[in-house]
Parts: structure tokens; sequence; C-alpha cells
């Protein structure tokens, strides 16, 4: 008999068969994991020179150094020949690590002390040498002129390559941040009653010299600690008259009749407008930069707010570093005084800055007054053409896309270390550092 279909799911009358039980439910199984196991033994022999790549960043900092005379870091080394004492750190090696760091935006002691330990490409570059952050800090600000003269055989090696020309410069200033703190600032009744008890607190830690409850190694601590108090707070007090001094000579507005104040951390610095808004203590760092090539071509610290007096010196700098003649100069109109213009003039140079806005509304700034010299009428006339606007926008393109750089990435946001030496020290690294950025393997070539 033919089968009838049925209708249902499976035409043809055929019907699914008896369903199968499900199986049990198995319990869950425990998840596999790879845990870290740091009790195990690893036999891996490696060299420090398989630390790193053959391309890697710290290999042409060192290769570089390696290229310059540091003669005159090796004047300051005392241990020599047989003699006692403890020997020095390279100077290559002290320069690289710093130039490595700054080029990392690394520019604390205690923080390049800890990569040295433990970061494979700093552990290269010490190559087995132990070094601390005391050695390290004093290495960074012991040796002014020394790097003065780094960045000098940097932009000749810059300069013979074709890389860089100086003939036309560019300068802008940056305040940077200080490490004295704004309570810091004394009047001049406060700060002679803080060095008279600064004085009497040397007495006091020289009488404890006979103490015998006190270690020889605190005593002179303390001592030192007392003596270093009571200098910087003499040193105050001679800035003081500085800024007295400079007071006395402003026009009358309203911060010359606020009282004279110098610090007692870091006599040395100033209290700035900042970008920012607001006032807080500062240096005033000044960059040169070659419009050719945009390296920094010359470094220089103030304490002064104004950077009306810097264009000549800057510009002399960069000539002497270079060997060669500035032909122009761009500067913004924070360095504009009616002698900057005549000394470039006397000097062969060709100054590009903004002529100031007459205070009569209706007068046309670029037209020659009476009383001008050949040389401001010249730079009047010049600055209204359209040639010289054109060309003055080359400054903000070269000098403060450098300074900005610096700030943000060089270890320019804040200097910690006291004094215009020092500070000029920092700047200098700072230079270095980003001239070797834009350029390390170039040198190389």
């Amino acid at each position: 008999m033919d089968a009838t279909p049925t209708g249902g799911l499976f035409p043809g009358g055929l019907e699914p068969g008896p369903a199968v039980p499900a199986s049990p439910a198995l319990p869950a199984a425990p998840p596999r994991l790879r845990s870290p196991d740091r009790k195990q033994v690893l036999l891996r022999p490696c060299a420090l020179e398989d630390l790193i790549g053959q391309d890697h960043d710290a290999r042409i900092v060192w290769d570089v150094v390696g290229r310059w005379d540091l003669g005159r870091f090796l004047e300051r080394v005392k241990a020599r020949g047989e003699s006692p004492g403890r020997a020095a750190i390279d100077p290559r090696l002290g320069v690289a690590l710093w130039l490595f760091a700054y080029t990392r935006g690394v520019s604390n002691g205690r923080e390049l002390g800890r990569l040295c330990r433990e970061h494979d490409a700093f552990r290269w570059l010490c190559g087995g040498v132990s070094v601390n952050y005391h050695t390290l800090n004093d290495f960074r600000v012991d040796h002014r002129q020394a790097l003065d003269g780094l960045l000098t055989q940097m932009i000749a090696a810059l300069i013979s390559q074709d890389l860089v020309k100086v003939h036309r410069i560019s300068t802008d200033g940056t305040r940077v941040r200080a490490g004295a703190g704004r309570s810091s600032f004394k009047a001049r009744d406060a700060l002679e009653r803080h060095l008279e008890a600064a004085r009497a607190h040397v007495a006091a830690m020289n009488r404890q010299a006979d103490d015998p409850t006190m270690g020889l190694k605190r005593k002179k601590a303390a001592e030192r600690a007392a003596r270093q108090r009571a200098e910087r707070i003499e040193k105050a007090m001679d800035e003081l008259a500085k800024v007295e001094a400079a007071k006395a000579a402003q026009k009358d507005k309203p911060s010359k009749h606020r009282p004279a104040k110098a610090s007692t951390t870091d006599p040395e610095a100033r209290q700035m407008r900042m970008p920012g808004g607001g006032t807080a203590p500062a240096y005033n760092v000044q960059f040169a930069v070659a419009n050719e090539g945009r390296a920094v071509v010359a470094v220089g610290v103030t304490n002064a707010g104004s950077d009306v007096h810097e264009a000549t010196p800057m510009r002399e700098q960069a000539g002497g570093r270079a060997g060669l003649a500035v032909e122009e100069q761009l500067v913004d109109g924070g360095y504009i005084g009616l002698a900057a213009v005549d000394e470039a003039a006397a000097a062969g140079t060709t100054l590009y800055a903004p002529v100031p806005k007459p205070k009569k509304k209706e007068a046309d700034p670029h037209a020659p007054k009476k009383t001008d010299t050949p040389a401001v009428a010249e730079w009047r006339r010049r600055m209204g053409t359209e040639a010289a606007k054109e060309l003055y926008k080359e400054r903000a393109a070269t000098v403060e896309t450098v300074n900005g750089e610096c700030k943000t990435y060089r270890g320019l946001t804040q200097v910690l270390v006291r004094g215009i030496e020092k500070v000029k020290c920092v700047a200098l690294w700072s230079a270095l550092a980003y001239n070797l950025v834009h350029f390390g393997r170039q040198l190389l070539a």
C-alpha cells in the first residue's frame, strides 16, 4: 500500500523519528591562563652591545659626540696619573647621556639616574659605568664654557656641510619659569632680618663642632647648609640693589612705586610677566635661529623682563660662532629701540622689525620723523614695503617654533637650577639637543 502524505513538516509521508534525549550538562571547565612565573631561571647571555639596534638614536648621539673636541671638559678633571682620587666620568659619556636625555624630554638628574639603571638605551650608553644623580647634576651645570664650545663646533659642522646658513637669522626670547617660589621674594627689611638670622644660625652650627653626640658627616652637612643659606641671602641683598636701581630708572608707572624684592632661594631670578598671564619668578632665555636650516645658532639668558637690549649681542654671538657676518636679522617689537636700529646698520645688518604704532591714529607709522637718524628713517620706510612684510613672516616659522619645541620637549618648561650661569647651561643643552634631533644623521653623513 502506498504511503499517504501526512502534510506534516516532511512531505512524502516521512515523519521525524523519536527524539534523542539530550546529554546531561557538563560542569564548566576552568579557564586556561598564562600567568607570570618570575622564579624561573633564564640562561640568556647578552652583551651590552646587543641591547639596542644598530640604527638606534643612542648610537647616533654617541657617534656625533665622538667627533667633537671635548678637551675643555678635561681641564677640570683632578684625578690624573697615579694621584689619589676617584676617576672622573668620561666627558663623552656625560655629554652623550645628557644630550640623549634632552632629546627624550628628560631634564632631571634623578630621572636620568633611574634610566641609566633600567632603560636599555641609557644602559648601553653607560657601558657598565655607574653614575648617580649627584654626578649627573654636577656635570650638567659645571661646564658652561665647554658647552658653549660644543655649540660652536656643531654650527661649524652644519655650515661646512651647507645644511645651515647664517646670513639671515631670527631672534626671540621666551620666559622660562624659575625654581624659586613667589614667597621667596622679600623686601629689604625682611631680607635684613633673614640675613641676621642666617648668620646667627651659621654661628650656632660652628659651635656644634665640639658636640660629641653629632656625627662628623651630619655636622658638616648642617654647617654647609647654614653657610649656603647665608650666602644666598647676601647675594639677594646685592641683587636687591640692582632691582632698586632699575626701578629708579623706570618711567613713572605703577610698578615703580612697588617695593623692590629679591629671592632668598634664587637671587638672580626676577618676577616677570608670563605668556599664560600673571607674573612668576623666571629667566629670559634668548635663541637666535638660522632661517635657512632652522638650527639654533646663538643662546643667551638674562633676568631682564625686556628684550630691548638683546638684538645686538645675539647677532654678534651668531656671527662669531659661524665666522660670518649676519646680513639680515628678524626680531619682534620687544627688541626695538632706536639705538638697536642704529647698531644694526653700523654692523652692516638689515633689521626687520615691526614699526610701533604712532600715538596719532591718522599718522603714517612708516613715514620718517624729523628726529630720526638715517638708519631709523630707512628702517621705517623698509617695513612699509610688501617685500619686507613678506620676509618678516619667516620669523614666526623659525624661532617661534624652536622656542615652542624647546619649552615643550627639550627641558625648558621650568628650570630648577639657580643663577644665570647654570640656567644658560640648561639652555645650551636644550639647544644642542634640538639641533641634534634635526641634524644628527646628516652630521654623520
